[in-house]
């Protein structure tokens, strides 16, 4: 017996045992797309056929298992209705059966990574040798579904329902020695033994000395829990999940749900069930959603690698500032291997910055990420400077210095003259034009924006910022050097505020114009999170900081003084006046008091209402909780499009994801463009004619208008 696909390869090994390779040509990895589940059908009856096999070996000939199904497929999928979907989950699940069924034991040799549907492909095998250093896991519920091709059946009869639950909600990836603890995988071995382990182990199997076949039934039979222990699991696990997880990512409840109807039914009665729930959740705007989200991070990446390839590999950089941002920049470039020097004009900023990379450090030590002697290996790639001796050497400086004009010009003009000539200069600035910086330097073509969001080590996105000089050169340097930190970069034109800080400063002009009103800022927060925002308008602004939001929004006045003016009275200027700075000074629109941890909780504050009384309306506006979350929203939507219409972003989807990586815009909502599409253009604009007599910022472009009455929408689907 032998098959030669595209996707798979069969082959008889001696013993009658057959191995069956996934080597998907033409990619690095293997994935289950449509092409690769009709050849898995079809080697699958192969072996069926076969009365000389007696034993079957899955391997991989790439450097990982499976990853899972290809989610470039899943928006097809879940176009159909849910009757349609769950036909064909179901079609899968009796491919999978039948390698289950099969008379005679099986072994899958796991390594790299056996993720979604590649687990649960493995599952179905009688037993699964896992190589060290591979990660497995099911991570569907970070795209707002669950395994939906056996694995709440199969994974919740393995490792018991409670490691099940665990797995399936948190969609998290697990190593060898959580798998091995908890059942998910029979042996662990290093590497390059996997595939002559998972032969020794199935030839135990066929040679009797391995209940193989108790094993198939163990996955087979219902769950063995008694009614109490049953209730115990499945309800505490659904009330707790449901609290961390919120309304708005309804799939791991519901994978939990799945799991319990199943339970005390057969394998053939619980896999129905699997099928039905994962279709309706399929279904949801937030599955759809997150799955957007995750094509649109691919497609963003697939652009930046593009352009890094055009650029010079950086292989040692700079960081001119130290202190929190500094530090940061520096942590982050040192423990993704890049050795950075870090410059200062005093020695106490110095040991700032390497406090902060080691604090950072030693966070990952305490959850056991990392080693001391990684920790060591990690500050050994920070130089602390006070001169520029080394400067000679790097291919990229990055300058976090104060966020002034004048002193940033000053610095990069001073450095310039340090570097050699094609050495990238790029500036982590938030709100100053790059075009104007770049004024007093001899290069300019050599220098960009890299703005950086804080904190450094969490926050995934980076804009960089072609100024009117740049060269294609010196961005696409900078955009390779962000991909190596492990940040996914996203290129806008020069504007003030560039992208990000451009649109979210319509948003604050908006809670000024509501707070001033007469509005509630704790209704206003309230009803924003409730949204899915992280924290509500006030909230982010203390975070932000009163002071750096009060400075950049002077900026975004005098950029946009139509929509965006700062003249009059508001609660922004009050707070700063009030000298409350936000988390930075533990006083802001809330106090901030330190946990055990140290981590600033806030609070409601009593003397706020006070402060903000003489910038408020005598009597308080009238409004809907809807009027006042449109109120917020459309100014942001209305700026997005301008930002799209101007050029500064390349499309509707690098602009989403900037907000959702950059904003902590909420996912589940797939972006501002996106939630404009769902909700509907023409909607949007009748909405916002009724707060056209609030100003420009209620405007809609006239794009918008056009779109709106063409029936059109800002992502044009395939």
């Amino acid at each position: 017996m032998t098959f030669e696909g595209q996707s798979i390869q069969c082959a008889m090994l001696e013993g009658g045992i057959a191995e069956l390779r996934f080597d998907l040509q033409g990619e690095p990895i293997n994935k289950f797309n449509r092409a690769t589940l009709d050849e898995l059908r079809e080697a699958v009856a192969a072996i069926k056929a076969d009365p000389a096999v007696r034993g079957l070996l899955v391997t991989s000939g790439k450097d990982c298992f499976i990853v899972g199904a290809d989610v470039t497929e899943f928006l097809t999928y879940f176009r159909n209705t849910e009757d349609q979907l769950a036909a064909w989950l179901l079609e899968v699940d009796a491919l999978f059966n039948t390698v289950e069924d099969f008379p005679f034991p099986s072994v899958a040799a796991i390594n790299g990574f056996a993720l979604g549907g590649g687990l649960e492909f493995a599952l179905a095998a009688t037993y699964r040798v896992m190589a060290s250093g591979t990660r497995i896991g099911v991570p569907e519920t970070k795209l707002g579904i669950f395994p939906g091709w056996g694995g709440t059946v199969r994974l919740s009869r393995l490792t018991g329902a409670d490691n099940a639950i665990e797995w399936i909600a948190g969609g998290e990836q697990h190593g060898p020695e959580a798998a091995f603890k908890v059942g998910a995988v029979d042996a662990v071995v290093e590497p390059a033994r996997v595939r002559e382990a998972a032969l020794h182990l199935l030839r135990e199997a066929m040679e009797g000395r391995r209940d193989w076949k108790a094993r198939v039934e163990e996955k087979k039979a219902p769950l063995q829990l008694n009614p109490t222990e049953a209730m115990m699991a499945f309800e505490g696990a659904k009330a707790f999940v449901a609290g961390k997880a919120g309304p708005n990512y309804p799939s791991p409840v519901a994978a939990i749900e799945a799991m319990q109807k199943g339970a005390t039914r057969r394998r053939d009665d619980a896999l129905p069930i699997e099928a039905a729930a994962f279709a309706r959740m399929a279904k949801t705007a937030t599955a759809r959603n997150l799955v957007s989200i995750f094509l649109g991070d691919a497609a963003v990446n697939r652009i930046a690698k593009k352009l890094a390839r055009e650029g010079v590999h950086v292989r040692a950089s700079a960081v001119l500032g130290a202190g929190i941002m500094g530090g940061g920049i520096a942590y982050q470039s040192a423990s993704r291997g890049v050795r950075i020097v870090m410059k200062d004009i005093a020695e106490p900023a110095l040991e700032l910055g390497l406090s902060e990379a080691a604090k950072l450090l030693g966070k990952r030590i305490e959850r056991g990420k990392l080693t001391p002697a990684d920790m060591a290996a990690t500050l050994g790639r920070i130089r602390p400077t006070l001169g520029y001796g080394d400067f000679g050497e790097v291919d990229l400086v990055v300058e976090a210095v104060v966020e002034k004009e004048e002193v940033k010009k000053a610095v990069l003009a001073d450095v310039e003259g340090r570097v050699r000539p094609g050495t990238v200069l790029a500036s982590n600035t938030s709100t100053i034009s790059i075009t104007r910086l770049a004024e007093g330097l001899q290069r300019p073509g050599d220098f960009c924006g890299m703005h950086f969001f804080n904190p450094v080590h969490k926050m995934p996105l980076v804009e960089v910022i072609r100024g009117a000089l740049t060269s294609d050169a010196a961005v696409a340097t900078t955009v390779g050097y962000a991909l190596a930190l492990g940040k996914t970069p996203v290129v806008v034109n020069d504007c003030p505020g560039f992208l990000v800080n451009r649109i979210l400063f319509p948003y604050f002009a908006a809670f000024n114009l509501l707070v001033g009103e007469g509005v509630d800022f704790l209704r206003i927060d309230r009803l924003l999170e409730k949204f899915g925002w992280p924290m509500g308008p006030a909230y982010l602004l203390d975070v932000v900081g009163i002071d750096t939001a009060r400075h950049a929004a002077a900026v975004m006045a005098k950029g946009f003084p139509d929509r965006m003016d700062d003249s009059g009275p508001s609660a922004l200027k009050a707070m700063f006046e009030a000298g409350r700075f936000g988390q930075k000074n533990g006083k802001g629109f809330y106090r901030y008091v330190p946990d055990r941890k140290g981590t600033p909780k806030k609070e409601p504050d009593p003397e706020v209402a006070g402060l903000l009384r003489p910038v408020q309306a005598a009597a308080p506006a009238e409004l809907s909780d809807a009027d006042i979350v449109d109120r917020m929203m459309l100014p942001l939507i209305i700026e997005s499009a301008r930002c799209l219409e101007d050029g500064i972003v390349g499309t509707p989807t690098e602009l989403d994801i900037a907000l959702v990586y950059g904003l902590g815009f909420p996912p589940f909502r797939g972006g501002a463009l996106r939630h404009a599409d769902a909700v509907g253009l023409k909607a949007l604009c009748e909405r916002a004619e009724a707060f056209l007599s609030l100003g420009r910022l209620y405007e809609p472009t006239a794009r918008m208008r056009e779109l709106a009455q063409a029936g059109g929408t800002f992502h044009q689907e395939k």
